[in-house]
């Protein structure tokens, strides 16, 4: 059964979009359709559990702090 109040909403807000964005919507819609989510069961990773050296851990959690939580406004 499909939600039409959902489809009749997107649709809506599509309305109100010019020509190109409405494209660009159109183009993000497909690559949904398109990509499928891949994974393995979490049960399937547990035998990976405590195998990561803790040092190696507090090293992980250093750079991760360091270099991922700022922002460098000039990068772009």
């Amino acid at each position: 059964m499909k939600d039409t109040s959902v489809e009749k909403e997107i649709l809506d807000e599509i309305h109100k979009l010019g020509k190109g964005q409405q494209t660009e919507v159109l183009e993000f819609v497909r690559s949904l359709a398109k990509s499928e989510m891949e994974g393995v069961p979490g049960k399937t990773l547990l035998r990976f559990a405590g195998t990561i050296d803790r040092e190696d851990l507090a090293k992980m959690a250093e750079a991760i702090q360091s270099d991922c939580e700022s922002i460098d406004p000039n990068e772009w």
